[in-house]
């Protein structure tokens, strides 16, 4: 079934049988997707951050044909998440690791994206290699009224800090992301949190993008930044529904945790089974998955799911009068995986004699609400 003009189409969920015949419901579906872009940055050094690795002359030798085979691959594998129960590419996407708004521009422009007319909510964030977090949103499907970047406030002891330099990295040895620590006032450089809010086909829906602190200088040491984000996510879930009770909230991102760490279990608060999930509460269909052994990214062998997309419990109501949660995904595609040599079947990412796609798998979930 194609996409017309109508970018939703009609998908028949629910059969019944009545004296013979057969009545149908249909039902519009939108997905709504994650990925981590890894290293998304152009060929130019930017002055005001640590970008040298991602310039013609500098350690990954990136260079305008790497550049461009990147944003092919990337629009690749963005236009086909979700494919196998929605033929339309994803109506929103949260990104991460991406180094300014142009390299977004420049994305949306691939010829796999362009008819898509996809727009762009982003900003420049205080991680000082300048990788951000941002929203694609097709403009046909999605309104935004409002966006913010919230800035995430966390502190290392000053007993840790070398005051020789204005600030000290420390490399985090399972995703090559790194932690900034200014010497002066001991705050640790990361993403800021992205809150969107907008009118899914006349509907309000709020999105919270995020890339949470890394598990540099190890998985415990680190775990207090990473529940610090996760507070910081629950408090503006708490703030929306404040606002509005039944508030429609996702939330998604590279939390580089597991759905059982702290930072999503305790300080988000989030649930594991629908069941669980009561009044103003957050569901986690990605638990479930890491419990089958299922894994967004490899490290010595092991998987993990990082990446994770939630919804609000007012999303949960099987009243598809309006958009609810229908089910969740990884799409991880065979052209996706490394297929030899010491990582295979581990993501394909870049190498420096390889553009691969990112070191993480794109999640994805799907919203449906019944046609009127």
């Amino acid at each position: 079934m194609m996409i017309t003009k109508n970018t939703c189409f009609f998908l028949i969920l629910f059969l019944f049988m009545s004296k013979g015949n057969a009545q149908t419901k249909a039902f519009s579906i939108h997905t709504v997707a994650f990925y981590n872009f890894e290293n998304c940055f152009d060929t130019i050094n930017d002055p005001i951050t640590n970008d040298e690795d991602w310039i013609p002359n500098g350690a990954q030798h990136w260079n305008t044909k790497k550049y461009r085979q990147k944003l092919e691959n990337l629009a690749r594998v963005l236009s086909e998440i979700g494919t196998g129960e929605n033929p339309n590419s994803p109506t929103l996407i949260g990104g991460a690791e991406i180094e300014n708004q142009g390299v977004l521009e420049d994305l949306i422009k691939q010829p796999k994206l362009v008819d898509k007319e996809y727009g762009i909510i982003h900003f420049d964030s205080p991680d000082k290699r300048g990788i951000d977090v941002a929203l694609l949103y097709q403009k046909k499907q999605f309104q935004p009224t409002s966006y913010i970047n919230i800035p995430l406030y966390v502190y290392k002891e000053a007993a840790v800090i070398e005051e020789k330099s204005q600030t000290e990295t420390s490399e985090d040895v399972e995703t090559g992301d790194v932690i900034q620590v200014n010497s002066k006032n001991h705050r640790i450089y990361t993403r800021d949190q992205l809150l969107v809010t907008g009118f899914l086909n006349g509907e309000e829906i709020h999105i919270i993008v995020n890339h949470w602190p890394s598990r540099s200088g190890g998985e415990k040491k680190s775990s207090p930044y990473r529940e610090a984000a996760g507070a910081l996510n629950r408090k503006i879930i708490d703030s929306l529904q404040r606002i509005n009770p039944n508030a429609k909230v996702i939330t998604m991102g590279d939390l580089n945790d597991s759905p059982f760490n702290n930072s999503v279990k305790k300080a988000l608060g989030a649930k594991g089974k629908i069941q669980d999930v009561g009044e103003f509460g957050i569901y986690n269909p990605f638990e479930e998955m890491a419990n089958k052994g299922l894994g967004t990214i490899a490290f010595r062998d092991s998987w993990d799911i990082f990446d994770q997309v939630m919804v609000s419990q007012s999303l949960l109501q099987k009243d598809y009068s309006s958009y609810q949660y229908w089910k969740a995904g990884i799409y991880n595609k065979p052209f996706l995986i490394q297929k030899s040599g010491k990582y295979k079947g581990y993501p394909l990412r870049h190498s420096l004699t390889e553009v691969g796609f990112s070191d993480h798998f794109p999640v994805y979930i799907y919203l449906i609400r019944e046609k009127k």
